[in-house]
């Protein structure tokens, strides 16, 4: 039986299934059946901002509810697609359902959802992957690709403007997957420091990572021995967290910036703040000015966002596999030979990262093949 998994939009702790009809497919439409996803603090996001950021629009429900959200991936149960065959598989955003019908435009990845509902929204959420079979990685990459790509598009904003010439970037609920993604690329980055917001139960998990430079409690954060000027990305999305970190910097808070909802269940909304204006960061809208910046890329605009971003940075760092530039290719070409690729940021999933101070053990991939991440 096919069904729906509807909120109340009023209130999300009102949940419930409902039937859910599959009606003959037209022309050109696929129907998908959705085998798995994951719930994370991210989806609640979704739902929190569902009708400011129009998440609610892409999975129509009945009024008043709404379908939230998820990443995952599901399989072809029916095509009349001439371009797509049942039993492919496809990553992508779906919604709480056992199924979703879409009308498929081929890329080269996969396809893109062309349902005119779809059109006016944000463009990278309606981009589907085609995979292969099962191998072991899909509820990792449900999990945390989306997220970690949320925290690469954050860290290349501050990139670009330079941390606004912070010595602290702070982050709150420095525990959350997106945090951690972001704390880690900062890490990588070095300068300013990596400052986590966190409940005193999850101290030690969070000082364990070893991505952030202070960890502080939210009770200890007005006294915290902190460097400004300051960056605050609020992943919490509290009015009590915010209104704190303004008050307490004030005009030495260099930009505010809005991520998420993880303590959905705060109050919003903070007033009238010292320092700078919050503002809200919306992935898509990154994604799309990097794809202006630097064209698009095909089946994943991410992780075209990322090779471009790299070749650009890192043109002249020591490649680990000849001792060349990135970038370059050995004298005699890249002939397919075991150990002739000298670009090994076009292959990221087959690279295994250098240790560092940087990068603890539990997360060297050449040392814990089997945890496999595919970011």
């Amino acid at each position: 039986m096919a069904w729906d998994f509807c909120v109340a939009k009023s209130n999300l702790r009102q949940g419930e299934f409902r039937p859910a009809a599959l009606p003959d497919l037209a022309e050109g439409e696929v129907r998908l059946a959705v085998d798995s996803f994951a719930l994370t603090a991210n989806n609640i996001t979704y739902a929190v901002f569902g009708e400011a950021m129009r998440y609610w629009d892409f999975f129509p429900a009945a009024e008043g509810f709404g379908r939230v959200p998820v990443w995952g991936f599901a399989t072809v149960e029916a095509s009349s697609h001439p371009d797509i065959a049942v039993g492919q598989r496809f990553y992508g955003y779906y919604p709480m359902s056992s199924h979703l019908t879409v009308q498929p435009r081929k890329t080269r990845g996969g396809f893109a959802d062309a349902a005119p509902h779809r059109q006016h929204l944000a463009a990278v959420y309606n981009q589907y992957t085609a995979v292969d079979a099962e191998d072991g990685t899909e509820a990792l990459r449900s999990l945390l690709q989306p997220l970690f790509i949320t925290g690469f598009l954050i860290d290349d904003f501050l990139d670009e403007h330079a941390m606004f010439g912070a010595q602290s970037i702070i982050l709150s609920s420095a525990s959350s997957k997106t945090a951690i993604g972001l704390a880690f690329l900062l890490k990588q980055r070095g300068g300013a420091k990596v400052v986590g917001l966190t409940s005193a139960r999850n101290v030690a998990f969070v000082e364990a990572l070893g991505f952030y430079d202070q960890v502080i409690t939210y009770e200890a954060f007005p006294e915290a021995p902190i460097a400004s000027p300051a960056v605050f990305v609020d992943f919490a999305g509290d009015a009590g967290v915010l209104g704190a970190v303004h008050r307490r910097f004030g005009e030495d808070l260099a930009y505010s910036c809005l991520v998420g909802g993880t303590h959905w269940e705060a109050e919003r909304g903070a007033g009238d703040l010292p320092g700078p204006k919050p503002i809200l960061f919306f992935a898509p809208d990154r994604v799309k000015k990097r794809q202006e910046d630097w064209g698009p890329g095909g089946g994943n605009p991410c992780f075209s966002l990322h090779v471009k971003r790299q070749r650009s940075a890192r043109a002249l760092r020591p490649s680990r596999t000849c001792g060349g530039t990135r970038g370059s290719r050995h004298k005699g070409g890249n002939d397919g030979k075991k150990g002739e690729a000298c670009d090994p940021i076009c292959e990221p999933s087959r690279q295994s990262p250098p240790r560092s101070a940087s990068m603890p053990p539990r997360w060297d991939r050449s040392a814990r093949s089997a945890r496999r991440r595919q970011w």
